[in-house]
This record gives structure tokens, sequence and C-alpha cells, in this order.
């Protein structure tokens, strides 16, 4: 299924200065090498020697092999000033590709189907931009090439490898191409973007027995699926109704025939939401739904929760910057788009909580060209166009931030 995207919009007239419009047939080829060669998280072993190969061909200092496969190079301008982080992630999906295209994944099983092969290649357009402009910024650059934000997350390790410090960040920005939003408009907002992402697993322990003597059993089954139906009232009766908030059981296993009774059931799911203040209310919440829920039947349980991601939070001063700068490239008003909320997660936020920046979408899709599946598709693909717009981008923020 396509997703429901508007055409493509327009860009201001001449918003893209020369020297990146000369980048884009570079940022297309870098792109799609990297999208031949797709690499999960903390794997991505190519993909790191591609970026620093194109690092020391243009002379830039780095550092690789952070965080496993994570890089970091810094570009200083011609004279002192605060620094300035760029973040971009580098691993691929656990998905088989189905676009026939030329440059379609080489790796079985493996592939770029959210669209950071682009964030890579945008981060080293600007890498090339940057140090052939020294002139036109002060202060530091630090690009972070980072690992396995689909999972299990790459970006805390990267912080606890030091990869904030020496020089230390004033502010970080990211970007997310976005298939969401047509090509020509920016997702930008203050506060919470992205939700919070934490994940149970349980497993219900019953009495197992012949379907025709469900009194001497105690049916997992029946156990679970009232779990299932008692865990959607807790947004519902418990969350605020202004705030937003998903609890989704996305599996469930039990049984092996028709006429007997499981003696286990196991389920597992997900929790979104935007709000600080739900930090640990979900995990509590539902283990006193289980628990209540299993000792009414007789039965025990097993429950294991785990936070992945917090929320994407960005900072308002960072924010407006990020947003003054989107509108001298898009046409505005339309171009920019504040309500761009999603309850999809990003480990963006583990950069965000310590150190103030921005985190925005970047539309990408394009329905006259059939580039508009969505992220995690196997036919997802985005108009390339939008590679020479991120750079662009980028480059206005650190020239207004860096000055």
């Amino acid at each position: 299924m396509v997703a429901t995207t508007a055409e493509a919009k327009s860009f201001h007239p001449a918003a893209i200065r020369p020297e990146i419009q000369a980048l884009q047939d570079s940022l297309v080829q870098w792109r799609r090498h990297l999208h031949q060669r797709p690499e999960l998280g903390f794997r991505e072993v190519q993909t790191a020697a591609f970026v620093v190969s194109k690092l020391q061909e243009w002379g830039i200092a780095h550092q690789s092999g952070i965080a496993q496969t994570g890089v970091v190079a810094v570009i200083e301008g011609d004279r002192p000033g605060p620094v300035l982080g760029i973040r971009a992630d580098m691993d691929a999906l656990p998905i088989q590709e189905a676009n026939e295209v030329p440059y379609r994944s080489q790796h079985d099983g493996v592939m770029h189907a959210c669209g950071h092969d682009g964030h890579t290649a945008i981060a080293l357009g600007l890498a090339h931009y940057l140090t052939h402009h020294r002139d036109r910024f002060q202060g530091t650059v630090k690009l972070i090439f980072q690992p396995a934000e689909e999972g299990p997350g790459g970006a805390k390790p990267m912080i606890e490898a030091g990869a904030l410090q020496n020089p230390s960040l004033d502010a970080i920005i990211g970007l997310h191409i976005w298939n969401n939003l047509p090509l020509g408009t920016v997702g930008v907002r203050s506060g919470p973007l992205m939700a919070a992402v934490e994940l149970f697993r349980c497993t219900i322990l019953g009495k197992g027995g012949h379907g025709a003597l469900p009194h001497q059993t105690v049916d997992s089954i029946v156990v679970s699926a009232q779990i299932v139906n008692a865990l959607q009232t807790i947004v519902a009766r418990n969350v605020n109704p202004i705030e937003s908030a998903v609890v989704t059981v996305g599996e469930f296993h039990a049984g092996t025939a028709m006429n007997v009774i499981a003696d286990t059931a196991r389920l597992s799911g997900t929790v979104r939401y935007f709000s600080p203040q739900y930090d640990g209310f979900f995990k509590d919440r539902i283990e006193q739904t289980v628990a209540g829920i299993c000792q009414g039947f007789g039965a025990q349980y097993d429950l294991d929760y785990w936070k992945l991601y917090p929320p994407v939070v960005n900072d308002p001063a960072i924010a407006d910057l990020v947003r003054s700068v989107a509108s001298a490239v898009v046409e505005t008003p339309a171009g920019i788009v504040p309500e761009c909320q999603t309850m999809g997660g990003e480990d963006m936020s583990f950069f965000l909580q310590e150190v103030p920046g921005c985190y925005f979408f970047l539309g990408s899709a394009n329905l006259s060209q059939n580039l508009a599946y969505p992220h995690h598709h196997p036919r997802f693909d985005f108009d390339e166009t939008v590679l020479g717009v991120g750079v662009e981008i980028f480059a206005r923020c650190v020239e207004a931030f860096c000055r």
C-alpha cells in the first residue's frame, strides 16, 4: 500500500547554493553505494569504512570504532566559536528488498528501508561542503555517524564512549528523511516529537488439561485474553485524555491442539508516550493489571518490562533555529509542518537528554514517481532530490549557530 502523501512541493528559487547543487550527483552515488550494501546494527563495518574513506580523502580529522562501528569527525571553522553536533545513523533493517532498481540491496534479507543510507550521504555531503568552506562558520562542527538506531540502540553507547566530549557540544541537530511528508516540506516542532519506546513480555502460567474438562484446569488463554482486554483500559482510564499514549499487544502465542487447554500462554507488546511524567507509570500499571487478573483466576505470571528509548524532546531555541533556516529553503507557510509528531521512537532522544538540540523530519515522498511507500516497507524508497536539500539545511544550521 502506498502512503497517503501529498504531491511534492517546491523550493525557494536558488535555495540550494551552487556548491551543494554540484554535489547532487555524488550524493546520489554515495547513497546508492550504501543502499546496495546495507548492514544491521553494530555490523556496519563496510558502511563505516566507506565513511572513513571519504573523510580521509578530504583530510578531515576523525575517530572510528566508537561503540564498535561509530565514526566521529571534527571540522573546525576559521575562527573559534561554539560546537555543534550533527548526527546521522547508518544501520539498515532485516527486510528483504522488493524494489527492482539497479541499486537494490545486494545483501539477502537486509535493506535500507528507513532512509539511513540517505542520512549518511547527507552528512558526508555536509562534511565535504564544510571542509571546503571553513571561512563561512566559526567554531567546530562534530559529525556523529551512529550505528544501530533500529536496535538495540547505538546512541547511548556512543555517549558512554565519549562521542559528545573533546570538544563538548553546545547543541546537536539531526534529521530523518520522512516519507510521511512530501518532498519540499520540513516537519519541525518544539517539545516532544517522537515517543518513548518501552517493551514488555509476559508468560502466563496456568494448569493445562482436557478441553472438555475446563473445571480441572487454569486456562492460560482465557487469563491472557482478559489481560489483553484490560491493558487497553490503561490509556483509556488512566492517562489524561489531552495526553497521547499507546499500549499495544503485538504477539500472543498459546496452545498446541484444538481439544487441549494450554497451561502456558505468552504475550508481548510495546508502550509509547510523549510526556516524561509517565516514566515508570506504565510498568507499574501493567504489572498491577497482570497480577490482579492472575490472582483472580489462580494463575501465575512472569513479566519482563524494559525501556528502549526515552521520548525525543526538542529544545525550543534550537527548534526555532531549524524552523527559521528551513523557511529559507522550502516554500512557506505550507512547507513547514509543525504538527508532525509520531508514536515512532528514536534513540536521538539520548543525545537530546545530554545536549540541547533539535530532531526534524525532511519530507521525501513523491507520489508522481511512486516514491511514497512507508518506512520499513520492502518497497521503501525516496526522491533523491532530498539529499541536496538536507545538506543545504544542515549547512545553514551550521552557519546560523556557529557565528
